[in-house]
């Protein structure tokens, strides 16, 4: 099956989550941009398979874009499904939070919309080598960069056991941090985990069976901690909004899609950050300097419809956040 799956067209293998709310709400952003004479430029920062990327393209003939992954085999398959429009496309090996340095080694300025995928792609999960998925045995790998950086096997390896509690609790939020941190450092000192299944088995066997009816997989949490841990995904998705609302000139948009609430919570906190007067308590006038950057645009989180998920279950937990800029940016 997973050799079906790698022969088939890229285009086929990757259904975009929430893809047509997204370009709808990055539209206006790109019209901004033309009314002011300005060429349109998007990022998508997490290009992934390139399935958003290509439906811009397609949309707005005018667009340029720049697409950013860490991900070297992604991005070689992302180049492979645009090159019709290889003429206004820059890829990019990169993290998403080196926004800025991208955009001053390609010449440009500002950009007029940005979109963020966050989390595994589904090209990481499909590919078993890769370790990042719990249902089948694999390497114990889950870079999503796998050129460089510490692997899952090194961290279960060799993290103390406070440090391993420390993520899974944090990371993951496990409530079994302790029972699990303390069975895999037992279980190492006979044999170093090498593969998932091993790290399966060890979990399986101290998360109560109770606790999984009502929770899912057992090591779902774990993964996921693991997997936060070794990209460090949290810290960079801490710089990465910051950089991004950075970049956006006037009028231009920001949507991100997150899959648990520790992403959400950093996105939402950026974006009502910048939303709001930071103008002194009591202060009887509001200066130009206190205004707000940015302008929210989706009421809280929006969510995809059942057909939606029926069509990518994985698109179930995602969590879309999207604003505007209001205010020109302090550069321009």
């Amino acid at each position: 099956m997973e050799e079906q799956d790698a022969a088939k067209p890229t285009s086929e293998r990757h259904v975009p989550v929430l893809k047509d709310r997204c370009i709808n709400l990055l539209a206006p952003g790109f019209e901004a941009a033309r009314k002011r004479g300005a060429t349109p430029v998007a990022i998508d920062a997490t290009l992934g398979m390139g399935g958003h990327s290509e439906a811009m393209l397609q949309r707005f003939p005018d667009l340029h874009l720049v697409g950013i992954d860490r991900d070297e085999e992604a991005l070689a398959l992302a180049g492979a499904r645009l090159e019709p429009y290889s003429d206004r496309t820059d890829l990019v090996h990169a993290v998403y939070d080196e926004i800025e340095d991208v955009l001053a080694d390609l010449g440009i300025p500002e950009v007029h919309g940005i979109l963020m995928d966050l989390g595994v792609s589904s090209l990481q999960l499909d590919e078993r080598e890769r370790g990042f998925a719990y249902s089948y045995d694999a390497p114990l790998d889950m870079r999503m960069d796998t050129s460089r950086g510490q692997t899952a096997a090194d961290v279960v390896n060799n993290y103390s056991e406070d440090e391993l509690v420390r993520i899974i609790r944090k990371w993951g939020e496990e409530k079994f941090a302790g029972r699990i941190a303390n069975r895999i450092v037992n279980a190492r000192a006979d044999k170093p985990f090498a593969t998932t299944g091993e790290l399966v088995e060890q979990i399986r066997s101290v998360v109560p069976a109770a606790a999984a009816k009502s929770g899912g997989h057992p090591a779902k949490r774990t993964f996921q901690a693991l997997r936060i841990e070794v990209n460090e995904e949290l810290d960079v998705l801490e710089r990465a909004v910051p950089a991004a609302v950075a970049a956006t000139g006037m009028g231009g948009r920001i949507v991100v899609m997150s899959y648990h609430s520790l992403e959400d919570k950093i996105v939402k906190s950026v974006f009502q950050t910048g939303s709001k007067s930071s103008a002194p308590l009591g202060f009887p006038v509001e200066l130009e300097e206190h205004k707000p950057d940015l302008k929210t645009i989706t009421k809280g989180t929006e969510v995809p419809t059942a057909a939606e998920i029926a069509e990518n279950p994985r698109a179930a937990s995602a969590r879309l956040r999207a604003v505007e800029r209001i205010k020109p940016r302090r550069d321009a």
